[in-house]
């Protein structure tokens, strides 16, 4: 996917999700993130951005820490979040190509990391912000659904930090139905290991269309569909949650 796709997804997903904190109110409680509250969202979302922004304008090469979360609320809270955004798009969208800066997973470059990154940042947390609302989140286009369980799977499951792991090797196949996109991912002591492919048996199989395999993968929702061993399915609620630090 190309970055201008990225930014044009993050530039709508975030004006959603101030939309959506704006028409809940911050004391609303967000139905996705048990125990936080809006503001607690807009806050770390808002920080997210302005961290995410700074590796690039400043040109960081090593990790860099975010500028904490601020002393906000109300009206003042979304106004420094829609700023905060702003900046994130118009810095990405005005970088050179070449830019070198600190990344954290593979990418053809730190500018095509950062804009996929904060894409899918912002359209997870703007499905938290909806949350807070009630009803049903706004769409998640099938490609980009698609692309952000590749970036969970193969990228953020691929490092060490991953919990989701066996003590005997198992395989969880997760398929994107309407995308005719399959993964299967190898469980054991080690950090998982993702193939986009459909080799060998699974012990378990998540299936269904790739936004709402998508929302599952990232907690966000239940998974549409579970056939095989569902202890796979509830090791991956119980270990897979990436968590800032």
């Amino acid at each position: 996917m190309e970055i201008e796709y990225f930014l044009e997804t993050l530039d709508r997903e975030g004006r959603l999700l101030a939309a959506a904190a704006e028409g809940s109110g911050t004391d609303a409680k967000v139905a996705t993130c048990p125990g936080w509250q809006v503001r607690d969202l807009v806050r770390h979302t808002g920080m997210v951005h302005r961290w995410a922004a700074a590796f690039v304008a400043e040109e960081y090469t090593s990790y860099h820490p975010d500028g904490g979360l601020p002393d906000l609320d109300g009206h003042e809270l979304l106004a420094w979040f829609r700023e905060g955004h702003r900046r994130l798009v118009d810095t990405l969208a005005g970088a050179s190509p070449d830019v070198r800066c600190w990344s954290f997973l593979p990418a053809a470059s730190p500018l095509a990391f950062w804009a996929r990154r904060q894409a899918h940042e912002t359209t997870v947390h703007r499905v938290d912000a909806e949350s807070a609302l009630g009803g049903e989140p706004s769409a998640v286009a099938t490609d980009f659904a698609v692309d952000g369980i590749e970036e969970l799977l193969r990228g953020f499951h691929a490092r060490s930090r991953s919990r989701v792991r066996t003590q005997e090797p198992r395989a969880l196949r997760v398929r994107a139905a309407d995308a005719e996109a399959v993964w299967t991912v190898r469980l054991s002591a080690h950090p998982p290991v993702s193939g986009r492919d459909e080799q060998g048996d699974a012990d378990c199989e998540l299936a269904g269309p790739a936004a709402r395999i998508y929302l599952a993968l990232w907690n966000r929702a239940p998974f549409p569909g579970v056939t095989g061993d569902a202890s796979l399915a509830a090791l991956w609620r119980e270990k897979s949650g990436i968590t800032w630090s």
